[in-house]
């Protein structure tokens, strides 16, 4: 699991029926610089499914690969990141 921040959304225009009711986030994880406000701690963007309701800024726990899609099990979801939780404060030493 990774800290993510939440940098926009994703609009699609077809998509897979079981992914109804959820949205699509544009985030950058964040090293451990970027978990102290620097700009040179985040790395490339990727996109997630996100039914927790993430807006920009928002600072997100994210399941990557296969453990993305065991929330939904046994109806699995073709998914390769999930927004777990939403977080409203990181301390870092």
């Amino acid at each position: 699991m990774r800290i993510m921040e939440c940098i926009g959304r994703v609009t699609l225009s077809r998509w897979e029926p079981s992914l109804t009711g959820a949205s699509w986030k544009l985030a950058v994880p964040l090293l451990h610089a970027g978990l102290k406000g620097e700009s040179e701690g985040r790395t490339e963007p990727i996109v997630i499914f996100d039914e927790m309701g993430a807006g920009n800024g928002s600072l997100m726990a994210v399941t990557e690969s296969a453990e993305a899609s065991t929330p939904f099990h046994p109806n699995t979801k073709p998914i390769d990141a999930y927004c777990a939780a939403l977080l409203d404060t990181v301390s870092v030493i």
